[in-house]
Order: C-alpha cells, then sequence, then structure tokens
C-alpha cells in the first residue's frame, strides 16, 4: 500500500470513490480536483496496484489555523473493515499541511457508527480529548441531510501522530 499527496490525476478516482460509497455526500468533480491541485498538503490518497483505495481530504480553516478539519474519508467496499481508515487518519495527521496543527476537527452525522467509531479510536490510540457539539442542524441543509456533530480531537501530540503513521 502507498499513501501519498494526491495530484489532480486523482481527482476522478477520488470522486469515484464517494460516488459508489453510497453514503458520502457526492461533490461535483470540479471540487475533487481543486482539492487535489490546491489543498494537495492536506489530502492523502492510498494506492494499491496502482489504483486509488481510499482517501482523506481536509484543510486548515483559514480562521483557525490551530485546527486539521478532516472533510471526507472514503475507501472502496473491497478494502473496509481492514484498519485503512486508522492509517489513512495517520497518514493525513503527519502530512506537510498538517503540521503544528493542535486540534483535529471533523463533523459526524449521528448515524455514522463507522465513523465515530474510527475518530474515537484515533482519540485513544493518541491519549487525547474528544469534545463532541453540534454543528449542523438539519434544517441547515437544502435537502433534508441529517445533523452534523462537530468532533474536535486533541491536543494533538505530533510524537503520537508519528508513531501512528510508520
Amino acid at each position: 500500500m502507498i499513501f501519498r499527496t494526491p495530484t489532480v490525476a486523482d481527482g476522478s478516482g477520488i470522486w469515484r470513490i464517494v460516488q459508489e460509497s453510497g453514503v458520502l455526500d457526492l461533490n461535483s468533480a470540479y471540487l475533487y480536483l481543486l482539492l487535489s491541485k490546491d489543498f494537495a498538503d492536506t489530502c492523502i490518497v492510498a494506492e494499491q496496484d496502482k489504483q486509488l483505495v481510499g482517501f482523506a481530504t481536509g484543510y486548515r480553516p483559514p480562521a483557525t489555523p490551530e485546527v486539521i478539519f478532516l472533510w471526507q474519508i472514503g475507501i472502496v467496499a473491497e478494502q473496509r473493515g481492514q484498519g485503512l481508515g486508522s492509517r489513512l487518519l495517520a497518514k493525513f495527521l503527519s502530512n506537510p499541511g498538517a503540521k503544528g496543527a493542535q486540534f483535529l476537527e471533523t463533523t459526524i452525522s449521528p448515524s455514522n457508527t463507522a465513523s465515530k467509531k474510527l475518530f474515537l479510536g484515533l482519540t485513544r490510540d493518541l491519549a487525547t480529548e474528544c469534545q463532541v457539539s453540534s454543528c449542523f442542524t438539519e434544517q441547515d441543509f437544502p435537502n433534508g441531510h441529517e445533523a452534523e456533530e462537530l468532533y474536535r480531537i486533541g491536543p494533538l501530540n505530533q510524537d503520537s501522530i508519528h508513531k501512528l503513521s510508520v
């Protein structure tokens, strides 16, 4: 398994993984191309046999530079349940764009037990804390999307992150 920052050529593959997941919010292919081009240092892809099998996308919010925000994480069906999500998270946190971040933030819908398990496992593995608060209500979305809760994990310890990503 190879972990690396994405290139523009990966944008359509990321879009396909999101589309095939059936659970992730599918955005335009253009957005995944932009993430792969302009935010590559805060994104990571997993490749096996020259095929994308997973990704994590994120960014540093301008108003809160101490935060690295993980926007989406996706894994092809054949690779789920094998620890790839944890490995992607560790590589995401060790990417150049995450350097110096004190907190990892993400949003998770209350019914998404797999994501909750993944991020609470990361919290445990990093021996840190996770605060959960309301972020977006169902009324905030135009299409009946489930509410999203904000998970704030940290403070992050770079030594612990390094041990996870090896």
